[in-house]
């Protein structure tokens, strides 16, 4: 179990996967903030708790299943393709809890098409909320690691970097894969740094979750559930990166399953299988690409533009 007092601000926990996370670290004993762009009145919501993956699930109504159940939550809203929003959010945690020791960074725009296909506003759109959303709820958040004395963690929803995920979504995959580039960037950063006690890490679904976005393809296809997962799986994960030793997990671009089976030598997923008993199909590759060269410890000169540029920033 976590520390009473550690803080968890999760960013895009309205439904789907990030109610999970925010409902199962609360339940570990974390404090939560419950952050995304719908609110509600949850005291007015019928049927309670509502479907997780429908738009009557909220902040709002994530907050109120955390404190019935017992744990402690506040729901914050915010709009993550505004920097300004996500410095208020960052700011409200803090100033609600004190400090904050875990964000999780979970809001993701879709648009899966050629790039013939894909407008740039939608591009725009997919950029702001996933890369632009993603980095300005780090930056937001530094200060405050900050004056932790340098004790936090990261946790980034985004992809391993191969070539197969550009394929049919290149727009997407930009705003992901630069997600994916942040973590192993800022990772660097630390280690260089000497912050040892900082880790940022991105996760990934090995087979996919039972979202909202799968319930597109249900919809249609209704034998396609039998390949989902629950978003335990996922919230499950989580906890166990925040458990781990820094250097296990600073900088990994990690796959759920993979994740559980080699950290917690987790053989046996069938307990996450939507319909019981069917082996959903996984839809990432069984070996990864490993991103390191041999001069990787050669940097070079180092060049530092805030040294250089230091009166135009």
């Amino acid at each position: 179990m976590a520390r009473k007092n550690k803080i968890a601000l999760v960013v895009g926990a309205s439904r789907g996967i990030g109610r999970q996370v925010a409902i199962d670290l609360a339940k570990n004993g974390y404090a939560v903030v419950v952050a995304a762009k719908s609110t509600s009145d949850a005291y007015a919501t019928k049927p309670f708790p509502p479907d997780p993956n429908s738009p009557q699930s909220t902040i709002s109504t994530v907050e109120r299943e955390i404190r019935e159940a017992g744990g402690q939550a506040t729901a914050i809203a915010v709009d993550t393709r505004d920097p300004g929003s996500i410095q208020r959010m960052v700011d409200q945690t803090v100033k609600v809890y004190g400090h904050l020791d875990v964000l999780i960074y979970n809001p993701g725009a879709i648009w899966w098409a050629s790039v013939e296909n894909t407008p740039t506003k939608r591009y725009q759109l997919m950029e702001s909320v996933n890369a632009l959303g993603l980095y300005a709820s780090v930056q937001s958040s530094l200060p405050y690691f900050k004056a932790n004395g340098w004790k936090g963690r990261i946790i980034v929803v985004s992809p391993p970097i191969y070539s197969r995920f550009f394929r049919g979504k290149t727009a997407y995959a930009m705003g992901k894969v630069g997600m994916s580039v942040l973590t192993k960037g800022l990772a660097m950063d630390w280690e260089r740094e000497g912050k040892k006690d900082m880790a940022i890490t991105s996760i990934w679904p090995a087979c996919s979750i039972e979202s909202a976005a799968t319930g597109q393809i249900t919809r249609t296809d209704p034998d396609s559930v039998k390949d989902l997962r629950k978003p335990t799986i996922y919230s499950d994960a989580i906890l166990a990166m925040l458990e781990a030793p820094v250097e296990r997990v600073n900088g990994q671009l990690e796959l759920d399953e993979d994740f559980l089976r080699g950290y917690k030598g987790i053989t046996d997923f069938s307990k996450y299988s939507v319909v019981p008993g069917a082996v959903p199909r996984r839809i990432m590759p069984a070996v990864l690409p490993d991103l390191t060269v041999a001069e990787q410890a050669d940097e070079g000169r180092r060049t530092d533009s805030t040294k250089l540029r230091a009166s135009k920033l």
